[in-house]
Parts: structure tokens; sequence; C-alpha cells
């Protein structure tokens, strides 16, 4: 099975593990088949267990999320972003679209996550715009 299977795979079991509407007999086959995958209830994609901290106490998601930030940001150094590019590739991230992936696909799901913004309540109203804009320019909408 493809290693992005795998992953989709242990993230819907991770989510029947946390899902309250689930039963406790399913959660539990959930736990051991993630357990066969060698994975953890708690631990996220990447390795690192939900709400895990670094040795300053800092939430390593958290922390690897203000780097994707980074990336970015218009206003951070080139320096800054080659730091967080450096940060990020140690903890596995890949900067390459997925093997296989056309770009009609990528573009699809990148206009599946700026359509998503604009139904999402937390979302600012200049983001809620930018994302409008976007879609209109590249034939989302």
């Amino acid at each position: 099975m493809a290693n992005g299977a795998c992953k989709r795979i242990a993230a819907g079991l991770k989510a029947a593990v946390h899902n309250p509407n689930v039963s406790e007999e399913v959660k539990e086959r959930a736990q051991e088949r993630l357990a066969q995958m060698g994975a953890s209830a708690q631990e996220t994609s990447r390795g690192h267990a939900v709400g895990s901290t670094d040795g300053a106490g800092h939430e390593t998601n958290r922390v690897l999320g203000g780097y994707k930030a980074t990336l970015h940001n218009p206003r951070t150094s080139e320096e800054a972003k080659r730091h967080a590019r450096e940060i990020l590739e140690a903890d596995g991230y890949q900067f390459e679209r997925p093997e296989g992936m056309t770009e009609d696909e990528h573009q699809k799901r990148v206009n599946a996550g700026y359509k998503a913004a604009l139904s999402n309540l937390r979302v600012s109203q200049e983001a809620e715009q930018h994302a409008r804009e976007y879609l209109q320019e590249h034939g989302g909408l």
C-alpha cells in the first residue's frame, strides 16, 4: 500500500479513537490497528504526539506551523525563510508536489482550500476577500 494511503488510513483510525460518537469496541479495534501499523492515536502525521512540547515547553506542531508561516510571509528576510526551510526539511516536510500529482489536481486542491476559507467563520474579512479574488482569477468560482 502506498505511503500516502497508509497515512490516510492512520488518520481515519486516529479520528475514530477521538470521536465521542464511536463505540468503545470500535475505538479499541482502531487502537489495535494503529499499534499494528506502528502508530499511536496521540501522534500526528509528522510523528509528534498531539500537544507534545520541545525542551522549552513549546508545542512542537505549533512551532512547526510558525516556520511554515514564515515561508509565506513577505515581510520575513530570505535568511529567516532559509532557516525555516531547514527546520521543516529536518522534520520531514516536503516542498515538492507529491509524485504523480498533476498540475490540474494540484490546482483543484488549492482551489478547495480557498473555497473552504470562504465558508470558515473564523477567517478574517481580508482573507475571505483574498480567497474570493484568487478563485475568480483561477476559475474556481
